[in-house]
């Protein structure tokens, strides 16, 4: 990984602290694991989606919220996949 990848990866990293451990996990837990393997667009909505208010974030990941953005709501269901994944012991 390049210094500035490393350094946006840090800053993403820090911008996954949400404020509560679950929420927190989630994003954390898709980041380290999926992240860097995603098509750019993906990457790109993951984070467009950490510039939401934490209450958003929250709904869409732990609230059974859709958002209306198409790539939100996919890059939202990766991360809710992953999860998923990782609490079956597929990762």
């Amino acid at each position: 990984m390049a210094d500035s990848d490393a350094r946006e990866f840090g800053r993403l990293r820090w911008r996954c602290r949400r404020g509560t451990r679950e929420l927190d996990e989630l994003l954390r837990g898709y980041l380290d694991e999926e992240f860097e393997a995603a098509p750019a667009e993906v990457q790109e909505a993951f984070r467009r989606l950490l510039e939401a208010p934490d209450e958003a974030i929250q709904g869409y990941c732990l609230g059974g919220i859709r958002p209306a953005e198409a790539p939100l709501a996919a890059v939202v269901d990766r991360i809710l996949a992953a999860a998923a994944a990782r609490a079956a012991g597929l990762r």
